[in-house]
This record gives C-alpha cells, structure tokens and sequence, in this order.
C-alpha cells in the first residue's frame, strides 16, 4: 500500500471512507496468519475516530467480532497494577520505593541487595525470567503437560525459593521481564488496600473510569453476548478454540475488556490522570507523568538500515511503570504496552504529543497486535505506515520469496519468508536442506544477506530490476520464475 491509499487524519475531518485501507490491511494480515478475530478503536482528541470489528469472535458458531467485542488484554493489565500502585502512594500507604520484603516474605536478595517495589514495576530486579506464567498457560492451552500447582501467591513464593541463584545482576541495572514480580505486586495492593485486586482495581480504576465491561470473573464473561472465543493458532494455521486462566493470572495479566473501555484508560492517560468528562481525577498529573518516564533501556533495538537516517523505532524503547515508550515514532514518542496469553493478544498506544491513541485486541496470536496499532497510528497521524521498519521488512522479503532458477532451469532454490527471516530450501526426490539467510542489508534494489556453514561466512545478493528478481548465491546466479 502507499501513502495515498493510507487515509490520513486532518484535524477530525470524518471523510467517508478514510480508514478503509487500515481496514484492508487488518484483514490482509490476520488472512496471512489464520488470525480469527480483531477489535480496534482509534481516540483523536475527545473523539473516537474509528472503532469496529473484524473477523470472527466466535468461528464455530460463525460469530462475528464487532467494536464491543470482549477480550483477554494480557500484560496490558500491568499498567492497571502500576497506576493502583501510584494511587496507593499517593494515599501515603506505600512507597514505590519501599522493599518488597515489608510487605511479602520474598527470600530472595540479589548479590546482596534487595528488591523494591519500583524494581518489580520495571522489570529489574535482576532476576530473568522464570516462566511460570507461560508453564501455567501452556498447560491451560494444551501445549504442554508440565504441570505447575501454583494457587496462591504463597505457592509462588515457595516456587521462587532458590532463584537467589538465578539472578544475573543487582536491582536496578538491567531489564527482565518478569511477571512473578507482578504477582507479588497484586499481592501487596491487597494487603495495603485491605481488598482483592478484581475489587480495587473495580472502586478505584475502571468504575471511576466508566469501564463496566472490564471484569476477571468468568460468570461475567461467560454472560456477556459479545465476548470472544480465545483461539490457540497451530503451527499449521489452524484455530483452535482454547480457554483463558480465570483466577491463575491476575495482576500480570487478567483483564479481560474491551476497545471501547481501553479507549477511555487511554484518555485518561492523555488528560495527564484527569477522567474523561470532567468527572476528577484517578491520580495526580505527577503519577501520571512517572509512569511514563523511561527508568530502564530495553534490550532490543532496530536493526533495519535507513537511506539517509536512523529508522522509526531504531533507537531503543524504555520501560517505566507498566508501560513502554520509545522517543521515535514519526519524530513523537510513543507510549503503550502489549499483551498475550497465547490465545489472545492485545495492545494500547498513544502518543501525547499528537493526542491520538489506539487499543488492538484479537482472539490468537496471529498478526502482532502492536504492529496492527502502530499503523493504525501511523495512518492516523497523517504519515505513511510503509515507513515503519517491520513493514518494509515485510514487504522486502514477500517481494524477495520465491521459487529461483539457474540458466536453463537445470538446478531450482526456493527461498521463503520465515518471520523475519528468508531461508534457502534445496529439494530432490532424496534429499532437503534449509539455509537461513540472515539480513545485512535491506535497503534499495540490491538487499544483502548472509549465510553461515562449515565456519564461512558467504555473502547473498539480491538484485531486483523491475519485475525481474535476480540472486547471487556462492557460485549460482538464480532468476525468479515464480512464487513460493
């Protein structure tokens, strides 16, 4: 798609029609990943600018998804924790800056050191990831048969016992994503608070909010006409019908709301902690801004070569409190936070610079749901989504897969796209080899990779020349006869 067929945001015009290439896009990319189902909404301002449904949120009944749509958020629940957490700070019950250790028996001090609060909420404790939340849902999918009984935060205490030894570096100084440090988190606003986590995060978040719809109960959910069917997505493409963990998974990922809702979080977001319509405050303006505050570097960064400067997103995200932000989206920064539980995904942006936001969910772990709102922003903001670096990569590498031949069609390659990856497959009636190609240069006509056997190093060389695709692979020139 190029930038005249992306419809762009004017100042509120409402020009028929002028997301209907985001809507084609959403639809392309959930077809090329057996995605069921997707709820989006765009914020402009006051106003919700788009909002509606794709797909199916029920495909056994022939259900579709609709802007109302219910779904599990994910991780998108830990900024809910974050900001009960600032709230309760601001009430003079807690400090951020307190241990863990006066609120929860946590036995573990990392080279010494212990662990506060603030370094749960950013994920630098200095302990990596130790993976009970994708043992428990693996289990509850089906994936898997490991078996992990925790049912209570004292299970998970007792789980943790011994990671003393697992930790990598001292609080503070680098970023693990750990979602047992927001259980614990949970458990402390309950003690503190003197009420359950579905109970405080209901009084003091979504009911001032207006989020009604947002719940953890089942009955709830299982009450409600438009809530999604959760689907685990095979490594075939086939959707599966699957279930959420009702009760297992809460402050670190059990929300389970709607656009519309997130919609509303977001604003309150973008109005500096003020509850859209006038209707006071859920935390003071500083809250607010030190949530968003970049504390901790991620580890990943871009890696996609420009023609004339960094690329968008090149420069490494931060982590605050419950939320991720990087400094360059179209020259804005970029706020948000994703989240999965296998079978379903989910993701919030916004940019306060702009006063835009978005809110993505969808039944599978198909298409990425940040990727899906990051051009719905980009669109949004007047600017062009083929621009954002994991869409060029795409683009490239579908226009590069294919089935390669050499002169005369005496020997044939067929390179396919695998992620973001392309991988050289060589087959005969006896024989099949796989070769990854990974990525040295991705930009203009000529993009380079690289492959690595027996110790060497060699290079391959694509060459497009209009319709015609040429590669240089070791001592083979190879032209492009077809598709995969």
């Amino acid at each position: 798609m190029e930038l005249s067929a992306w419809s762009d945001y004017r100042g509120g015009d409402r020009m028929p029609g002028r997301f209907a290439a985001l809507d084609a896009f959403v639809l392309e990319k959930m077809g090329q990943t057996h995605l069921p189902g997707v709820s989006l909404a765009l914020l402009a301002g006051d106003e919700v600018v788009h909002q509606r449904g794709y797909g199916f949120r029920d495909l056994k009944d022939g259900l579709p998804a609709t802007g109302e749509t219910l779904y599990a958020i994910g991780s998108v629940t830990k900024s809910f924790t974050c900001l009960a957490l600032m709230q309760l700070q601001e009430q003079g019950k807690l400090s951020v800056d307190d241990p863990v250790e006066e609120y929860v028996p946590l036995p573990i001090r990392p080279f010494g050191e212990r662990i506060r609060l603030r370094h749960l909420m950013t994920h630098t404790s200095g302990i990596p990831a130790l993976a009970y939340a994708e043992a428990v849902l693996s289990r509850e999918h089906g994936s898997s048969e490991k078996w992990l009984p925790i049912a209570s935060v004292d299970d998970l205490l007792t789980f943790m016992r011994g990671a003393e030894d697992w930790a990598e570096t001292r609080p503070g100084e680098r970023w693990f994503y750990l979602n047992e440090g927001y259980v614990l988190l949970g458990e402390i606003i309950e003690r503190v608070s003197g009420l359950s986590y579905p109970d405080y995060l209901r009084q003091h978040i979504l009911d001032p909010l207006g989020m009604r719809r947002s719940t953890f109960a089942r009955a709830v959910v299982e009450a409600d006409a438009d809530a999604a069917t959760p689907h685990l997505i095979t490594s075939d493409g086939e959707p599966l019908p699957s279930r959420y963990s009702f009760g297992r998974i809460l402050a670190d990922g059990g929300l389970i709301s709607s656009v519309p809702d997130l919609i509303r979080y977001l604003r309150m977001f973008l109005l500096g902690g003020g509850i859209p319509g006038g209707g006071g405050r859920t935390a003071a303006e500083a809250s607010i801004k030190s949530m968003m505050e970049g504390r901790v570097r991620l580890p990943a960064s871009g890696w996609l070569e420009s023609d004339a400067s960094p690329a968008l997103l090149d420069q490494p995200g931060t982590y605050g409190y419950g939320l991720h932000a990087y400094p360059d989206f179209f020259g804005h920064r970029l706020v948000g936070h994703g989240g999965s539980v296998g079978v379903a995904t989910a993701y919030i942006g916004f940019i306060p610079a702009r006063d835009v936001a978005v809110a993505v969910l969808a039944n599978g772990a198909g298409y990425a749901a940040g990727q899906l709102g990051m051009a719905a922003l980009a669109a949004l903001i007047g600017e062009d989504p083929e621009r954002l670096p994991f869409l060029r990569i795409e683009r490239l590498l579908d226009a590069l897969a294919g089935v390669y031949a050499t002169f005369k069609g005496t020997m044939q390659i067929t390179f396919r796209r695998k992620g973001d990856l392309l991988q050289a497959e060589f087959k005969d009636k006896h024989h099949q080899e796989n070769v990854p190609l990974i990525p040295e240069l991705l930009q203009g006509d000529a993009p380079r990779f690289f492959t690595l056997a027996a110790g060497r190093r060699s290079t391959v060389e694509f060459n497009r020349k209009g319709e015609t695709v040429e590669v240089l692979y070791e001592r083979y020139k190879l032209r492009r006869i077809g598709p995969v």
